[in-house]
């Protein structure tokens, strides 16, 4: 059956047509083959749409000129299409990453053809999408087509990420190294931050690090904890440095112990090899690692993710400049809520406290106009800049503004006290 289907991209991009919505894995999960092809071949489509979170490389179909040929369908922004979003040539999809498959599997978006990468088949007949598994494996229950680019440089991994060449169309082989993504570099602000979050992270807490610098920055002063396990959505090499250091043993999980869960994997090569064959990781669909109920079971849950804009009611805007797309959703919400539902479960939601060289104060008054409203002030537990930690839940609007003005920076509290009379939250 491997040999019946194994085609150069070119012949697999055949299998299109007009119109259809290709699903592509999370970040490195997306294979450069295949996308290479569909780049340099977009003008023979119409209509052709594709669909992924987080796209590292700016292909070549990231063109406003042929975006009526194949245009990007972002679930979430990054460096490769931000530009083309705040453009307004590409389409965006709200959602919550925990929901992708649902709404998948429901039809409310559309998946006629995938195309992924994988590593390379099994004695039974497997392929793992391990870099990857989010929504992608929906997708192909769903799809008509179902492409993989098969690279030896992609680990196999355990978990629900496997895909049989029986539910396969066509197969491309490619060899070059899985795109490689370094930690962010870490300053003085980030790690004053990392430090108030690692303090109030017992041993025997099971951690989800979101993307980016700050949560980055707390994983680097956690190497000390012991028994600390690990689900969540991004499996990195800053989680990496915990297992080597004996941090992360898992052991103290209330669900599946002994086990790491996350749904798609963004690192070095180190990090890939780790995953190879490796009984302690299990990679998992989103609708399983960023559901509220399913995280929330595990006990003293540590959510970690980054802002832009909190305001003094504790409304995060985590994912635009006012009306301008920056990212995406993503799971900030989902594991907002699953830690408030864990036993002894905490959120954190981390930012600086100004931006733009200390001009703008991210604690605002209000959300900007136009900002996309990310995490409610509902679901919004600790706060944390460099100046401290703001505990939300419980209060009252004024006691919110009280501990929001407090952890903003210096310069900007007196007319934040003075914007929240006005408002008369004071």
């Amino acid at each position: 059956m491997y040999e019946d289907k194994l085609c150069d991209p070119f012949a697999a991009i055949a299998l299109l047509r007009d119109g259809d919505t290709i699903v592509v894995p999370t970040g490195v999960g997306e294979p450069p083959s295949l996308l290479g092809a569909l780049s340099e071949a977009r003008r023979q489509f119409q209509g052709i749409r594709v669909a992924q979170i987080l796209a590292m490389r700016k292909f070549g179909y990231f063109d406003q000129e042929t975006a009526h040929h194949v245009r990007h369908a972002a679930l979430f922004f990054g460096g490769a299409s931000r530009a083309s979003g705040q453009g307004g040539w590409c389409d965006f999809i709200p959602n919550y990453f925990s929901e992708i498959p649902t709404l998948i599997e429901r039809g409310l978006m559309p998946s006629d053809v995938v195309f992924a990468l994988a590593s390379p088949m099994n004695e039974q007949g497997f392929f793992a999408l391990s870099l990857g598994a989010d929504y992608t494996m929906a997708a192909v229950a769903k799809a008509r087509v179902v492409v993989l680019e098969c690279n030896p440089n992609v680990p196999f991994a355990h978990g629900q990420c496997h895909v049989h060449i029986s539910q396969v169309s066509a197969v491309v082989e490619s060899n070059e190294q899985v795109l490689e993504v370094g930690l962010p570099t870490i300053g003085p602000v980030q790690e004053a931050i990392g430090k108030y979050v690692a303090d109030m992270i017992d041993d025997g807490s099971t951690l989800q690090i979101g993307y980016g610098g700050i949560p980055d920055a707390v994983v680097m002063q956690l190497s000390e904890k012991r028994d600390l396990g690990i689900h969540t959505e991004m499996l990195g090499d800053g989680i990496l440095t915990l297992v080597e250091s004996g941090a992360v043993t898992n052991r103290k999980k209330t669900l599946l112990p002994g086990k790491m869960v996350a749904t798609f994997a963004l690192g070095s090569s180190k990090l890939y090899r780790f995953m190879h064959h490796n009984p302690m990781i299990e990679m998992h669909p989103s609708n399983f690692t960023n559901d509220p109920y399913i995280a929330g079971q595990n006990d003293k849950l540590m959510s970690i993710n980054a802002s832009l804009q909190v305001d003094l009611l504790g409304q995060c805007g985590s994912e635009s400049i006012g009306h301008l797309p920056y990212s995406g959703t993503g799971g900030q919400v989902d594991f907002v809520r699953a830690a408030n539902r864990s036993r002894g479960g905490k959120s954190f939601i981390v930012l600086p406290a100004t931006a733009k060289d200390g001009t703008i104060s991210r604690i605002v008054p209000t959300l900007a106009p136009g900002t996309h409203a990310t995490t409610s002030k509902n679901d919004v537990n600790y706060v944390v800049t460099e100046f401290g930690v703001a505990q939300l839940r419980g209060k009252s609007a004024k006691e919110r503004a009280q501990a929001l003005i407090a952890i903003a920076h210096p310069d900007f509290r007196a007319e934040l006290r003075a914007a929240a009379n006005k408002m008369c939250v004071f």
